[in-house]
């Protein structure tokens, strides 16, 4: 390395200690890793070298210094990371099986073309502390293998040229400059951090606004301001009432509150937008497809928008291939009739020579097996399963037996002597991995391939046997999902010699089962592939022919000796042919990069067995071993040679070897299947014959399945090498890979297919699927039969070239179908790799697959981040892998992940489990700390947007609907004349009046009382009580207060019987009540501004308030939030005067006004309703459940107390048995009572048989499966399930729908959903897919009509068609109190007609609850056919979306069940973008794998692309008193920042 200060001379490396050259190419080995920085290498060589030479160092730094004055200094931006993380290397130097300098040029120029388009991409934004990484060291699990088996030890590549750079430097600056100081804005809290560095947010800002196609100025940045205030209580505070800052007055119902902020083209108007949401939408106007054709088919089924194929894409021409075949398998006269018969041969007559040599840890020798001692210590292995493991009447095994082979992959020895005594005693071998942890990637799947083999018998070494895990006992682990083994050690010690007379059994190889090699499959799933003892002596004869292998070689093997090719050459073909095997493990190859060339070179080795990894760790150690020489090889095989990226390592190590005796004719490439075994090999070159030539394919041609010379776009490029001929004796066709094995053309992509005695038999225990893959007789076009050989699935992608050569592309495991083109998993990872990843990428460990999501494959990728990058550096390489991979492959990555180092599952020899990482990141449990979802880029199959077609007047659809046979959706309860013929009613008209009435007739009958939260009660009110504790409030408010009939008060108390002799007080003294929340004492800040708001605009006189509350009203924290000196006159009713009213207030006509109820709306509205008509409402309650003010007694439970003692209703319930008894329950505290078992129920005697009515009371659609819940849950303690039931009212009319003890069941009904998103109603039956069970929300009230409108068009609708529910009832309220432009808002909202019809003239009250009315065949009361009304639900809380109507509750609902920390769901819509905000209850850690998550299910159930995902804590979902959530209140806080958000990513 010209600019490395310390580089001694190769004379002087060489006559270092072995010890210190060990250390130095462990340190080189870590540099190339990216696991330790430049510098950090350089004073660690300096350290060990030091002692050797201490004159080098003054000498090469002056030469160092000397060079860097000499080079011309390049840019300090271009210098500064790749002098820290990179360093140049001499000789081309590769990583491993993914690099390509050819391909990385290609991407860097990809990545160049985006220079002009600088699309500035929102960063998410996250906490710091939630992932905070450990160190690497911290987080390693034990590893008994290589980095990688994958060959995952992905690197960056060692160089770049200065012109490379230059090129790089203008195709960087666009993302560069849209992050620079921006990771996210700051909060002073030290755990929020949305970015170190404040006032960056200007320059962000003006990049932003450069980027924009409109011409409008950019929004400020509110993600940098400091949120005022804390919501991250694990607690979720008291219900609040929040109003919007500064918005008070009345909305109509057609206007949402966006409409107030932002236009339809998303220009601000009044309101700060934040900067990346508006970064987002500038990113999504620039359509990457087609725009989709706006209009909808109004069909029943929604249309999936299929993409129509590309007329120019290339379609194949060539004739169809016919089966090329191999040179016949030669016949040699002295070939044994089975493998076990050569053993025999050589065990006995040459029993001196090496068979096999393992390796110690530093890469020396340490035992050599040889043929006498694998014959005799087989046999006695063979004797001892047979005859000494159980009794003589029942032996454990007999052959034909299946027994797992544990052995650790640095102990070939016990292995190779275990497989051959397997062999010997005819019981069938399983090879399987050493299980680390009972939980091991993969290992489940592993336990039930030996289940389904029925393995009872585990094989293994005393030293592996030690080294498994273990119970307290110092029993073995039950692993997970294993069966239960019995465990045999093979050691010579612990077996027993056979008597002179017993031979092992012999015979000719047949088809009979010889071992069994497992193979895991795409999905996870793992298969044991069954050879024949046939197929394996055909191999090893095939093998033999095919690599000119001749007695005495030696070979190299540094494979897994347990499975594929290092099986193959190593244990078997050197049996055959005598050969004597060097086993390299992959331990020694960790710490001796370099293990194997020095094995080649110390043995005089023919042939060597490496993958590409191993080239590339050879080449990185090669500088402190100068003297190997590689002449003696005439095979190098490279097993992964069907890999398309292995051209790279080849030649890059022919180049750097060729000096060292590496002849070229001796790479041989070769191509492996578990299934096909050994697919095809290079053989043996000539010298100076011409080397095989290369194909040079366009990736756009491969997607479609077909063969093109790359002419057009050098980029998207692909160089494979050939992987030599088929095998001898064998036969190969390419089959179409997916539908019938049909053959390909000539110049077209397929699945390669052989057929000879040489490939597997079964999977075993698999019938159906070995039937489609060993059993694959291909057809032609027409679907005939070519013939009656069946043939074998390799698993491999490819084609035959000229000359008969195969070539490989890719593999079926691999392979992504997206959007009907083919990509290859390794194509993406190379690109990936390609892009500066080695400031990002831990160990270049990279993960591809897809995912099916909404109809189609996406592609999703998953790399280990380094412990010490930084956010900018991983936000920089994501964003240049999507721009590189949409360049080079034209596809859409849909997520991109990166998680902690080494923390992806790995499988037995370090490589990246794949299948158990697509799991964990399906189910949630992938952790990552970095993620960047684009489904707007990938998603291009979404059904057609809905656009309204010209709108059929009302008259039309009511014709319509008669002509149709369809009645009009109205319903209407029972004649309320029929109640009121009663003396005692007409008598006392007002409620003062019947209290009053009470006081005298029955002045003991105890109305309220109130509960502890023991469930004990602390306070009566008799009806004597509560009339004179209402006197003295009356007087008060007239000789302290000064107040005069129909002022204005407002009651501000808790819950409680306090709050009711207030309310009857300013009845009496003829004042108007108006009941307030109080606010919340720990949070004054967020509570008491909605108090002051509604005491400001009821313009109320004086405020009615116990003393604590008085206090709290006017201490310092209140004075922090509100005025508190211009509250009107509080008085408080702790201690009143015993002073009687002079005379009651009666109201001169029913009327009056009686009270105001105010509140805040789900979208946001503080307004008040006036309410005139009490008088009609008791009346209606009376006729409904029965004088229930007459004669029954009412149970306080106030919220506080339910929250700490949940049993008080069923308590109080069941204590008075004499009373029928009626529960009024808010749906928010069904989830407290159901934690309770009956079994503490019971214990207290509790019974709630004499429960007539629970009524569930909320504004919104009944919760059918909590209330199914809460059913079942208290049936068990005498609860009727007739007794729960829902009621139904709006701020217009309290009273609507209540479940009587006289009507019919409530009836349910599915809905299907994508029908109502189009505002119809179509029932479906129960289990249909995207359908919603809806219950009707009880019985109409007497003298309540309903009718279903066309909140557009103002007319009726017809029997079960979705509309707004309008009503009309003699106790609808009035009108909104105190509203701007009230007029209008009041004929709209409580007095208007429909535009068509026979009711025009009634007047009628808008809910502003969708819903539909259908008759049903169930009798009413009256003996007329039963209508049920069905809530949909609030028109205001729909969002508008693609054309269509979608109800907030679905989607959350889909998104509060897709994992177990999701606490809480809300939803809101900010120009055209959905945001979801879920509560995570669990770990931070979990807050990013719920990103993926949310997007597939609002995707796949609701066919929409989530925006905006953000993660916050429990509690900040706000909800107002009456348990709905504020959505409007919720998004207002995430514009102002005011969440404190522990993540908040932006789908691309």
């Amino acid at each position: 390395m010209a600019e490395r200060g310390l580089e001694p001379s190769p004379a002087a490396v060489a006559a270092l200690p072995p010890e210190v050259r060990a250390q130095l190419a462990e340190l080189e080995l870590e540099l190339s890793e990216g696991d330790i920085t430049q510098k950090g290498y350089e004073k660690k060589r300096s350290k060990l070298l030091s002692p050797y030479s201490p004159q080098t160092q003054e000498t090469d730094s002056a030469v160092q210094k000397e060079l860097r004055n000499q080079t011309p200094a390049p840019s300090a931006a271009q210098t500064s990371a790749p002098s820290k993380y990179h360093r140049t290397r001499s000789g081309g130097a590769r990583d491993e099986r993914y690099r390509s300098d050819i391909h990385t040029e290609a991407v860097q120029a990809a990545l160049a073309k985006h220079k002009e388009q600088k699309m500035a991409l929102p960063m998410p934004t996250k906490r710091r502390s939630t992932f905070v990484q450990s160190p690497a060291d911290a987080c390693t699990p034990p590893d008994t293998s290589s980095a990688s088996e994958d060959e995952g030890s992905l690197r960056r590549q060692a160089a770049l040229s200065a012109a490379l750079q230059q090129s790089l430097q203008n195709a960087e600056s666009w993302i560069n400059r849209s992050i620079q100081g921006s990771s996210t804005s700051s909060s002073a809290s030290s755990t929020l951090s949305h970015g170190e560095v404040k006032g960056t947010s200007g320059s962000l800002a003006d990049v932003f606004a450069n980027t924009r196609i409109e011409n409008f100025s950019a929004p400020p940045d509110v993600t940098t301001t400091t949120s005022s205030s804390s919501s991250s209580s694990s607690i979720r505070p008291a219900n609040i009432d929040l109003p919007p800052s500064g918005i008070v007055k009345g909305m109509h119902k057609g206007s949402n509150r966006s409409s107030l902020m932002d236009t339809a083209d998303g220009v601000p108007v009044s309101s700060r937008v934040s900067t990346k949401i508006q970064q987002l939408l500038n990113t999504l106007k620039r359509p990457k497809r087609p725009p989709l054709k706006e209009f909808f088919v109004d069909d029943s089924e929604e249309i999936v928008e299929v993409p129509q194929p590309d007329p120019n894409q290339p379609k194949p021409e060539g004739r169809q291939m016919t089966p090329v075949k191999g040179e016949p398998l030669g016949v040699i006269c002295n070939w044994p009739p089975a493998l076990e018969s050569a053993l025999q041969r050589w065990g006995t007559t040459q029993a001196k020579c090496s068979c096999l040599t393992a390796l110690d840890m530093t890469g020396k020798p340490v035992y050599t097996l040889t043929y006498g001692k694998l014959w005799s210590r087989s046999l006695k292995l063979a004797y001892t399963l047979l005859n000494k493991l159980g009794t003589k009447n029942e032996p454990v095994l007999k052959p034909g037996d299946r027994v797992a082979l544990v052995y650790p992959n640095n102990d070939p020895v016990m292995f190779m002597v275990a497989f051959y005594g397997c062999l010997l005693a005819e019981v069938i071998p399983v090879p399987i991995e050493v299980p680390l942890t009972r939980k091991d990637a993969g290992g489940q799947q592993i336990g039930f391939l030996l289940g389904s083999c029925g393995i009872a018998l585990a094989l293994t070494s005393e030293v592996c046997l030690k080294g498994l895990p273990k119970t307290q006992n110092g029993e073995i682990v039950q692993f997970k999902g294993w069966p239960r083994l019995k465990w045999v050690v093979t050691d010579s010690k612990y077996l027993s010699k056979p008597p002179k007379d017993w031979q092992p059994h012999i015979s000719p190889a047949g088809t009979e089962p010889a071992y069994i090699e497992y193979k895991t499959s795409k999905e996870g799933s793992v298969m044991g592939v069954t050879v024949s003892r046939l197929s394996m002596l055909s191999h090893c004869q095939a093998l033999s022919q095919a690599c000119n292998y001749s007695e005495g070689e030696t070979i190299v093997n540094v494979l897994d000796f347990k499975k594929d090719a290092g099986l193959w050459h190593g244990m078997f073909a050197n049996v055959m042919n005598k050969m004597h095997t060097v086993s390299v493990p992959y331990s020694v190859m960790k710490t001796c990069p370099l293990s194997w060339v020095q094995r080649v070179h110390a043995h005089k080795a023919k042939v060597a067995l490496v993958k590409c990894r191993d080239l590339h760790w050879a080449m990185m150690a090669h500088r402190d071993q100068r003297d190997v020489s590689l002449s003696s090889l005439r095979m190098l095989i490279v097993t992964d040679g069907a890999n398309p990226w292995s051209v790279s390592s080849c030649d890059a190590f022919l180049s750097l070897f060729q000096s060292h005796g590496l002849k070229p004719e001796a790479i041989c490439p070769c191509a492996t299947s578990a299934e096909a075994m050994t697919v095809a090999i290079r053989r043996p070159g000539v010298p100076g014959a011409p080397l095989p030539g290369r194909a040079i394919l366009s990736m756009n041609g491969l997607s479609y399945g077909v063969i093109r010379v790359n002419t057009e776009d050098k980029n998207s490029a692909l160089t494979v090498q050939d992987v030599g001929h088929v095998m001898p004796g064998g036969m190969m066709c390419i089959v179409k890979p997916d539908g019938p094995p049909q053959l390909c053309k000539t110049d077209e992509i397929g699945e390669i297919c052989v057929s000879s005695r040489t490939g597997g038999m079964m999977y075993f225990g698999l019938a159906g699927v070995t039937k489609n893959t060993f059993e694959v007789i291909p057809v032609n076009s027409a679907g005939s039969p070519v013939g009656d050989v069946p043939f074998i699935r390799s698993g491999l992608l490819g084609f035959v070239g000229p000359g008969s050569l195969v070539f490989v592309v890719g593999k079926m495991d691999g392979l992504l179908m997206v959007s009907g083109r083919r990509h290859n998993a390794d194509d993406i990872v190379a690109t990936g790799l390609a892009v500066e990843s080695i400031k990002t990428v831990y160990r270049g460990r990279i993960a591809v697959f897809s995912v099916s999501v909404f109809y189609d494959e996406r592609i999703v990728v998953v790399a280990e981040q380094r412990p010490d990058a930084s956010e900018e550096d991983s936000f920089q390489w994501m964003s240049r892998v999507l721009q590189a991979i949409d360049s080079i492959h034209q596809v859409g990555v849909y997520c991109l992940a990166l998680v902690p180092a080494n923390t992806l599952p790995k499988t037995p020899l370090g490589g990246i489990h794949i299948s158990q990482t697509k799991q964990l990141f399906l189910e949630g449990s992938l952790h990552p700390c970095n993620i960047l979802m684009c489904p707007h880029t990938c998603v291009t199959n979404l059904p057609k947007p809905r656009q309204k077609q010209p709108g059929v007047g009302p008259a039309s659809v009511m014709v319509g609907n008669l002509v149709a046979g369809k009645r009009i959706a109205q319903a209407a309860g029972r004649d309320l004349g029929q109640i009121e013929e009663n003396d005692l009613v007409r008598k006392h008209q007002f409620l003062a009046e019947i209290l009053q009435w009470r006081a005298q007739a029955t002045p003991d009958h105890v109305l309220f009382m109130l509960l502890n939260a023991k469930g004990t009660t602390v306070c009566t009110a008799s009806c004597l009580q509560l009339h004179k504790r209402a006197e003295r409030i009356a007087s008060v408010l007239g000789d302290k207060g000064h107040l005069n009939a129909g002022d204005n008060v407002v009651l501000l108390y808790p819950p409680g019987i306090e709050l009711i002799a207030a309310f009857y007080g300013c009845l009496y003294a003829g004042c108007i009540p108006v009941t307030v929340r109080p606010p919340h004492a720990q949070n004054l800040t967020a509570t008491l501004p909605t108090v002051r708001m509604i005491v400001d605009v009821s313009k109320a006189a004086c405020i009615l308030t116990s003393q604590t509350l008085m206090r709290l009203l006017r201490s310092r924290e209140a004075a922090a939030a509100v005025d508190v000196k211009t509250w009107p006159t509080i008085i408080d009713t702790d201690d009143l005067p015993r002073k009687r009213l002079p005379q009651l207030y009666k109201p001169p006509t029913p009327e009056m006004l009686a009270y105001l109820d105010f509140s805040v709306s789900t979208t946001g509205m503080l307004t008040g309703v006036k309410n005139e008509k009490i008088y009609q409402q008791i009346v209606i309650l009376m006729g409904c459940l029965g004088r229930f003010f007459f004669s029954e007694s009412c149970f306080l439970c106030v919220p506080e107390v339910r929250t700490q003692n949940c049993l008080a209703f069923p308590d109080q319930g069941a204590r008075t048995v004499a009373l029928p008894v009626r529960c009024f329950y808010d749906p928010t505290d069904f989830a407290p009572i159901g934690v309770l078992c009956n079994g503490v129920l019971q214990t207290r005697g509790i019974n709630l048989s004499c429960v007539r009515t629970c009524v569930v009371v909320a504004e919104e659609r009944p919760r059918v499966a909590l209330q199914q819940s809460f059913s079942k849950l208290f049936k068990d303690i005498g609860l009727s399930p007739r007794a729960v039931s829902t009621t139904f009212g709006s701020r217009v009319n309290v009273a609507i729908c209540l479940q009587g003890t006289s009507g019919p069941d409530p009836t349910t009904v599915y809905v299907d959903l994508k029908s109502l998103r189009h505002d119809r109603v179509r029932l479906v039956e129960r289990g249909a897919p995207q359908s919603l069970l809806l219950s009707e929300s009880g019985k109409i009230l007497p003298g309540v009509k309903v009718v279903i409108v066309n909140p557009e068009t103002k007319g009726p609708v017809g029997d079960s068609h979705l509309g707004e529910i309008w009503v009309n009832s003699p106790h609808t309220a009035s009108g909104y109190y105190t509203i701007y432009d009230s007029e209008t808002l009041q004929a709209d909202h409580f007095n208007t007609r429909l535009s068509f019809g026979d009711a025009a003239q009634t007047l009628w009250a808008r809910t502003g609850y969708l819903g539909f009315v259908r008759r049903t065949e169930l009798t009413a009361a009256t003996g007329e056919r039963h209508d049920a009304l069905y809530v949909v639900g609030a028109l205001d809380e729909t969002l508008e979306l693609r054309g269509l109507r979608y109800h907030p509750i679905d989607i959350e609902t889909s998104v509060s069940r897709i994992h177990r920390s999701i606490a809480e769901c809300a939803v809101f819509t900010w120009t055209n973008l959905l945001v979801v905000v879920v509560e995570l209850c669990g770990s931070e850690q979990e807050a990013l794998d719920l990103v993926p998550l949310v997007t597939n299910v609002v995707l796949e159930e609701h066919y929409l692309i989530v925006g905006v995902v953000v993660v916050v804590d429990p509690g900040v979902i706000p909800i107002n008193s009456r348990g709905e959530k504020q959505r409007m209140h919720l998004r207002d806080s995430f514009l102002a920042d005011q969440l404190d958000p522990i993540y908040v990513a932006y789908n691309m």
